[in-house]
């Protein structure tokens, strides 16, 4: 079956359109919303990077504002459109009504899924990612440009435990960008960054990056993204 993608370039988009590959559907474009800040539909940060994750998958993308998103789903009717929604009944219920007005099916894989199993999912993929933005009790500027791995997933897994946030950081405690595909050894190398200070929120902007085919995962790194701040 024929499918579109909601692609922010955070780990839950990605690893669904990763599933829903892998399930057989053909992945005909991937969509990237160029967010209003603090939107309550679609992840904000770096929104625009989409565009170089879809890339790093060899997927056509387009990059749409939030009022334009509709009119773009209504080119794909009888397709499948793929999202990345995991606890949030209000993004989850508004993508199923615009589907089912515009013919579309919706695909949620990570719906409900237990949270520490959807990062543990992301890590022994052997994918990789970077924290770019954060808000929340414990989470401060120093987690900004840190890797998602085991010992990411330990800290947020305490974190957890002590105030209670989102191990996924599906309440918006944190937001992330996929920075290598192992699939095809794909990366996105960060060269420039800049920290934004919104009192909790905290925002890494990625202000240049450079995308590398066939990259050798030790390189993805050499450039720590808190140093070009």
């Amino acid at each position: 079956m024929k499918a579109i993608s909601l692609l922010s370039g955070g780990k839950d988009s990605y690893m669904s359109l990763v599933l829903a590959q892998s399930v057989g559907m053909e992945m005909i474009t991937t969509i990237t919303v160029r967010a209003d800040m603090d939107s309550m539909m679609f992840h904000f940060p770096n929104s625009v990077l989409g565009s170089a994750v879809s890339e790093m998958l060899e997927i056509d993308n387009v990059i749409v504002s939030e009022h334009e998103f509709e009119d773009e789903i209504k080119k794909y009717s009888g397709c499948v459109l793929v999202a990345g929604a995991v606890e949030s009944e209000y993004q989850k219920t508004r993508l199923e009504n615009l589907a089912v007005k515009n013919g579309l099916k919706t695909y949620f894989p990570l719906w409900r899924k237990k949270q520490i199993s959807i990062m543990r999912d992301f890590i022994d993929s052997g994918s990789q990612g970077i924290f770019v933005s954060v808000a929340a009790e414990g989470l401060d500027e120093h987690f900004l440009g840190r890797r998602i791995d085991n010992e990411a997933l330990m800290t947020l897994i305490d974190l957890n435990r002590k105030y209670g946030i989102s191990v996924a950081g599906e309440g918006g405690e944190y937001e992330t960008l996929v920075t290598y595909n192992p699939f095809n050894g794909s990366c996105i190398k960060v060269l420039e960054t800049q920290v934004i200070d919104r009192g909790i929120q905290k925002n890494l902007v990625i202000k240049r990056y450079r995308l590398v085919h066939h990259c050798q995962q030790d390189m993805i790194h050499q450039l720590d993204p808190q140093s070009s701040r």
